[in-house]
């Protein structure tokens, strides 16, 4: 019995150090695991996005730029590990593999070239494509390359209904995810993509949410999603009218998927739509422009408990509630909406969604539609709640001219350093150290490369002090526009550059026998 006692546990001491050992390769950080002896941040080894197919037009032109923030614990090229980056086409692997891995005569097909192979931390890389059938892209990141490895894709459509600027970072797959602030409306074309990384098929269930609770589909039940492959799904054949503001839940019954809702409207132009951070606490939606002309405010309780929160714009001085709108209440299961006109008057902010004092707690999502110019020239972006930064969070694909970074302290002062990194054509990076005073928004717009060319990305480190959110605003001028360029506003989390590793220390007693 002793030796079998012993064999025991040698067995349970090699499964925690093997669990203990992996934790470092996941995807992202995560939530924290459970108190230990110590908890330290170690640099992920393998990181994979998701990035979804373009919008299918022939006026369309997609950018995507790839950048890798250098890491202080990590050196690139010490031979401990491969240094790898890049995206293919869904259903292909960097390893090789995957649909049409073969030809018709069984041998093995030619695996196309990697899109954005980044060869080293610090430096954009950039790629650009027309075709209006662009495929998703799939891929990961590797060794030193691996810590906050960031694509972003950018749209422009330059007319026609859907005319806008649709940009997103490519996400992490998982399997959950709450949209906020989508639509069925008529004029409205939102798409749900959802891609399937890896080998083995994926189950997807679809729930739409509107004022008077769920909007009932079974074609929205059960969806196949193969390997490799990506499938969109137009939300508006999931209800059986139109319903103007709708919460969407993506459920991953089996496997995980990477998701994005593409929302075209014909008179507002267009936008990505990313997931909703849900929280029973504060919320924060950064990144509100000064010259915003219409704001609405779309928000759903997940739980089973309805929940009164308290309004509150942070602008760059202070914060104030808006008036006649100072709180919202959000029945469970229900999708909340309100427009806040006049909310910026012409200064840059974010809106901070609290429990009220007496309302008890419960999960909430919520997402901002901002519209921008008036008339025929008003363009549409879309502000999810993020989660606060942990240590950085990474922004790729900035122009030398155009773009805004705006940083949220919702609660106390933070100190932050921002750099922008080298441009992809060449430039010298820059760095800067800010104050965020606190419930206050700032909006930085003047901080690029020395003699950047090409594009450039921005890393915001979070120094001390409390949370910390973050966003940007990109733009272009589309030709012959007068106006309001296009733009799109994009949440930044945490890059996931590290991941939470528990402590561990020697103890000889799992080897006594008893």
């Amino acid at each position: 019995m002793s030796l079998n006692r012993t064999a025991v546990s040698l067995l349970a001491v090699g499964t925690a150090l093997a669990a203990l050992t992996g934790v470092a390769a996941l995807n992202a950080p995560g939530s924290e695991p459970a108190s230990t002896e110590r908890t330290s941040r170690l640099p992920v080894q393998r990181s994979t996005l998701v990035c979804p197919q373009p919008a299918a037009s022939d006026l369309a032109e997609t950018v995507y730029t790839a950048y890798s923030a250098p890491h202080p614990d990590v050196r690139p090229g010490d031979g401990k590990r491969s240094d790898t980056a890049g995206l293919l086409p869904a259903g292909h692997t960097l390893e090789g593999g995957g649909q049409g891995s073969e030809d018709k005569d069984g041998r093995p097909a030619r695996k196309p070239d990697p899109v954005l192979p980044l060869k080293k931390p610090g430096t954009p890389v950039t790629h650009t494509t027309d075709k209006a059938d662009a495929p998703a892209l799939t891929g990961s990141a590797e060794g030193a390359l691996a810590p906050g490895w960031t694509v972003q894709q950018s749209t422009t459509i330059s007319a026609g209904p859907a005319r806008g600027l649709l940009g997103l970072s490519c996400t992490v797959p998982d399997t959950e995810f709450w949209f906020s602030g989508v639509s069925t409306a008529k004029g409205r074309h939102d798409y749900i993509h959802l891609t399937n990384p890896d080998d083995a098929p994926a189950t997807v269930d679809l729930q739409l949410y509107g004022k008077d609770g769920e909007l009932r589909s079974e074609s929205g039940t059960g969806l196949n999603i193969p390997p490799g492959a990506t499938v969109p799904v137009l939300l508006a054949t999931l209800t059986p009218e139109p319903v103007t503001n709708v919460t969407l839940h993506v459920a991953v019954r089996i496997g995980r998927v990477g998701a994005q809702v593409q929302a075209l409207d014909e008179k507002l132009g267009s936008d990505w739509i990313t997931p909703s951070h849900e929280s029973n606490d504060r919320l924060v939606l950064p990144g509100i422009p000064a010259d915003a002309t219409a704001v609405r405010l779309v928000a759903f309780a997940t739980g089973d408990r309805d929940v009164e929160l308290d309004v509150r714009f942070a602008g760059p001085n202070s914060s104030i509630s808006p008036a006649g709108n100072e709180t919202l209440h959000v029945k469970s299961g229900m999708t909340a909406a309100v427009d806040l006109p006049d909310l910026t008057r012409g200064e840059a902010g974010s809106l901070v969604l609290t429990p009220s004092k007496d309302s008890p707690k419960g999960t909430v999502v919520a997402a901002l539609r901002v519209l921008r110019g008036k008339g025929s020239e008003q363009e549409t972006a879309f502000v999810p709640a993020v989660a606060p930064v942990v240590e950085r969070t990474t922004a790729a694909g900035h122009q030398a001219k155009g773009g805004v970074l705006y940083l949220t302290a919702p609660g106390e002062a933070a100190k932050v350093k921002v750099t922008a990194s080298a441009g992809s054509e060449g430039g010298r990076p820059a760095s800067r150290e800010l104050l965020l005073k606190p419930g206050t928004t700032t909006a930085l717009d003047d901080l690029r490369p020395d003699g950047v060319k090409g594009t450039f990305a921005y890393t915001v480190e979070r120094l001390s002090g409390g949370p910390v959110h973050v966003a940007r605003m990109l733009e272009t001028k589309e030709s012959g526009a007068e106006d309001v360029p296009m733009f799109s506003i994009q949440v930044l989390p945490d890059d996931r550059s590290t991941v939470a590793v528990p402590g561990a220390r020697q103890d000889l007693t799992v080897l006594d026998a008893g």
